[in-house]
């Protein structure tokens, strides 16, 4: 029966290819690699707080990544079928962008249009300053505060079974749950956002 010390052993031994799919991932997607990463730090794997110092790093790389590929569209490519698809998904979710940049890029990175969002700021060429600001200030809750949350769904889940793949599946679960729920308040915050725009 293989137990989740086989999984902490195995993150140990590959501990640099852990860290460059964390970074490749966090510039990619995230959110999941985020609770994983969480979860890992709780068995382990990873040291918490130097994860923690790697994922502000790799959130970075994000932010300026976004903002540059924004510019690059703006000079280059700026009647692409992307860029439109990214102005109606940024205008639907965030009306009042233009208006309130800081809030608008703050709030994405919570409510799942933050890589859109952030292409849109380099496109639109919003004061660098401002979207450093907004980025930073928002990824100092978003980083800690998932992979707390991944902490504690390895905390749950290793409560309930020492055995990798039930433990798995309480994971998944617990992922699952917070996958709905963030979709549900990003939802919640679009129909907001289109009643209070409208009225």
């Amino acid at each position: 029966m293989n137990t989740v010390k086989l999984l902490t052993h195995l993150v140990g031994n590959y501990e640099i290819l852990v860290y460059g799919i964390i970074f490749f991932f966090i510039i990619i997607e995230g959110e999941f690699i985020l609770l994983i990463t969480g979860i890992l730090a709780h068995l382990g794997a990873l040291d918490f707080y130097s994860t923690l110092l790697f994922v502000f790093i790799a959130g970075l790389a994000k932010t300026f990544t976004g903002y540059y590929i924004g510019i690059l569209v703006h000079d280059k490519w700026h009647q692409t079928t992307l860029l439109k698809y990214i102005e109606k998904r940024v205008s639907s979710m965030m009306p009042h962008f233009q208006e309130k940049p800081f809030w608008s890029i703050f709030l994405s990175k919570f409510i799942l249009v933050n890589h859109a969002v952030i292409i849109y700021a380099g496109y639109k060429k919003i004061k660098i300053k401002e979207y450093l600001r907004a980025e930073f200030c928002s990824t100092l809750i978003w980083a800690p505060g998932l992979m707390l949350l991944g902490y504690f769904f390895s905390y749950t889940a290793i409560r309930i079974s020492h055995e990798i793949w039930r433990f798995s599946l309480i994971v998944l679960i617990l992922i699952t749950l917070f996958a709905i729920i963030d979709r549900l308040v990003s939802w919640a915050y679009e129909v907001f956002e289109e009643f209070y725009h409208d009225a």
